[in-house]
């Protein structure tokens, strides 16, 4: 389906299906991140989905494209990125799987179903809100703590997750702490955690942190997963991820 693009956007083609994202090249453009943290999740055949957070949508829309979920909903307070997201939907004439939200993540368990979903992702602003020069800034929204913090985060998720579902994080690892300790205020129990590296013999810059609902106490911590090799390609590891067609379980 074609769409309309404003003057600042562009689309990408995410090499999966044909699937593409609309993005404001003055905006937040997504990342690594999102692709990792779109693999990482596991996602059962007709599973019901929400993405906290969800910028322009480029989540769900991996999502929809890697895996068998009946309904993935994506979550998006900004006015101007919520109504980008809808098109990049649009584009891939996803409208019956995805729906994009508005709504705030402190409040969202008002406007969806309580422990409603299988699975809740999120790939939240990294950074305290230390330092904003413009809080209203697109990307000052997206990568600072300005509408919404990890507590607010974990606390959505834990309401809109049903018993034993999953809850799937992407983060920087100086905040793991904090993401154990609120995870369990709010009875989502880390069960899996992997760090990602730059490239090896750097430290861990991202972490990647599965949660169960309700789930009993047992970490399991994977093999570290490395960005560049030496010569600054991408690894087997990474390339395989962006070749995955298939998260579900």
């Amino acid at each position: 389906m074609e769409v309309k693009l404003k003057d600042t956007e562009r689309i990408d083609d995410l090499q999966l299906k044909g699937l593409k994202v609309i993005q404001d090249k003055n905006g937040f453009c997504f990342g690594i991140d999102a692709v990792l943290l779109a693999n990482f999740a596991k996602v059962k055949k007709r599973a019901k989905v929400v993405d906290l957070g969800t910028g322009t949508g480029i989540i769900p829309v991996l999502i929809a494209g890697k895996s068998e979920a009946e309904k993935i909903v994506g979550v998006e307070i900004q006015e101007e990125v919520w109504e980008m997201a809808n098109r990049t939907v649009k584009l891939n004439d996803l409208q019956e799987r995805v729906e994009i939200v508005k709504g705030d993540i402190k409040t969202i368990d008002k406007q969806l179903e309580v422990h409603g979903y299988h699975v809740a992702t999120s790939n939240p602003p990294y950074m305290h809100m230390n330092g904003i020069q413009n809080p209203n800034d697109k990307k000052a929204i997206s990568r600072h703590e300005v509408l919404c913090d990890l507590e607010d985060v974990i606390r959505a998720a834990s309401r809109l997750v049903m018993p034993r579902g999953k809850f799937f994080m992407i983060h920087r690892p100086i905040r793991l702490v904090d993401i154990v300790t609120l995870g369990r205020k709010y009875n989502l129990e880390p069960k899996v955690i992997q760090f990602v590296h730059p490239r090896a013999n750097k430290a861990p810059n991202l972490v990647l942190v599965e949660f169960t609902k309700d789930g009993r106490p047992e970490l399991k911590i994977l093999d570290p997963l490395y960005v560049y090799d030496k010569d600054g390609n991408y690894t087997k590891e990474i390339e395989e991820i962006y070749a995955n067609e298939d998260i579900g379980e």
